[in-house]
């Protein structure tokens, strides 16, 4: 039986699912890579980016015309700006990732080369080499670029910009960078340099930057209409509209409801029982009482400054603030605000968590303030 996803990338045969590639421009992004272009593929937390450059790894190498591979840098956050360290993370899992794809090229080279060449060329010189012994254009894919900090993500930005002019027979045709924000907005602490470097000019050759947005109202009825089709399980009209309302299509808000309802509640366990709009709000209530991760990483985003210049006018009603547009595009960035205007709170279950954690900047929550679950305000369970 499949279910619905609220932890990791999903597995279309174990999840149900939005096809990832679906969510894309195709189009654009093929022609992107078609065209050798560096670019950036940017969306909140828990959106599905990561689903998105599997599939897209997946269709690249399934084609033939690259070699597609996808890795994760996080594990270098832990070095924070010790470079050295963060390289050899970065071409160590790069290595891994290649390998488990049949390519044992990069593995057996890059600890030499790191060796040789030092931490502020091994990536460059590494992926040189690489791209000239690979038969066919090498298309990379880099997830959680913004997980790195300070003087090691400079050196990683550099390197790519370094090797650029070398596509795509002696370096990789096409990459995809992909975080939270867009590189441009990144504002980089280098401490070697003493000075803030500003993501744009790190990485100048980002030829576009894609942003993957919520699910659509027709793509939240659809993901839940799979669990019906293979159940048997109704929901019934208002609790798809509970879904929609309270969540504005956040993918994993949208998943988390329609698990807890449909597989952690031992009502919603039997299969010929709908699923009732009450049976989302009382989901609802029990995903903010429990703080999930994902819920307590929104939480704990309120205790940076400049996320408070922009979420405290909006609760409090002033319309006096002093956020700039930076800061405003980086907490559209976390998926705290809505993408477009008027300025409100993204969906009504953050509307009740922001203020919880803003306390004395107003309890209704902007703009979703008057919005009811089951016909209760929130909160009222």
């Amino acid at each position: 039986m499949r279910f619905f996803n609220t932890a990791g990338p999903i597995k279309p045969d174990r999840h149900y699912c939005i096809p990832p590639l679906e969510r894309l421009n195709m189009d654009e992004v093929l022609a992107l890579i078609r065209d050798e272009k560096y670019f950036v593929l940017h969306a909140p937390r828990q959106t599905g980016k990561t689903s998105a450059l599997l599939a897209l790894r997946d269709l690249l190498n399934a084609q033939g015309t690259y070699r597609c591979v996808y890795v994760n840098v996080e594990g270098g956050q832990a070095a924070r700006e010790d470079v050295e360290q963060v390289t050899r993370a970065f071409l160590g899992e790069l290595a891994s990732r290649a390998r488990s794809v049949g390519d044992e090229f990069l593995d057996e080279i890059w600890f030499d080369i790191l060796a040789k060449y030092g931490p502020h060329v091994a990536l460059r010189e590494a992926l040189t080499r690489w791209a000239q012994a690979a038969p066919k254009p090498l298309v990379l894919l880099i997830d959680e670029i913004d997980a790195l900090i300070g003087d090691s993500l400079l050196s990683v930005l550099r390197q790519l910009r370094a090797g650029y002019d070398l596509r795509s027979g002696g370096f990789p045709q096409s990459v995809v960078l992909c975080g939270v924000r867009d590189v441009r907005d990144y504002r980089i602490q280098s401490t070697a340099e003493n000075a803030i470097i500003a993501g744009g000019s790190a990485f100048n050759i980002r030829a576009e930057s894609l942003r993957l947005g919520d699910f659509s109202q027709d793509e939240v009825f659809y993901l839940i209409g799979q669990h019906t089709a293979e159940t048997g399980q109704a929901f019934t009209a208002e609790a798809l509209e509970t879904i929609w309302t309270q969540t504005r299509g956040q993918p994993w808000l949208v998943n988390a409801l329609a698990y807890e309802a449909g597989f952690k509640n031992k009502t919603g366990q039997d299969r010929s029982q709908p699923i009732t709009d009450k049976a989302i709000c009382d989901a609802r209530e029990q995903l903010i009482l429990r703080r999930e991760i994902h819920l307590d990483q929104l939480a704990d985003k309120l205790q940076e400054e400049r996320v408070r210049r922009v979420v405290e006018p909006l609760l409090s009603g002033s319309e006096e603030s002093d956020f700039s547009t930076r800061d405003l595009e980086y907490v559209r960035d976390l998926g705290l605000i809505a993408p477009n205007d008027p300025l409100r709170i993204a969906n009504p279950i953050y509307a009740e968590i922001v203020p919880r954690e803003c306390r004395g900047f107003g309890t209704d929550g902007g703009v979703y303030g008057s919005v009811r679950c089951g016909g209760r305000a929130p909160g009222d369970f």
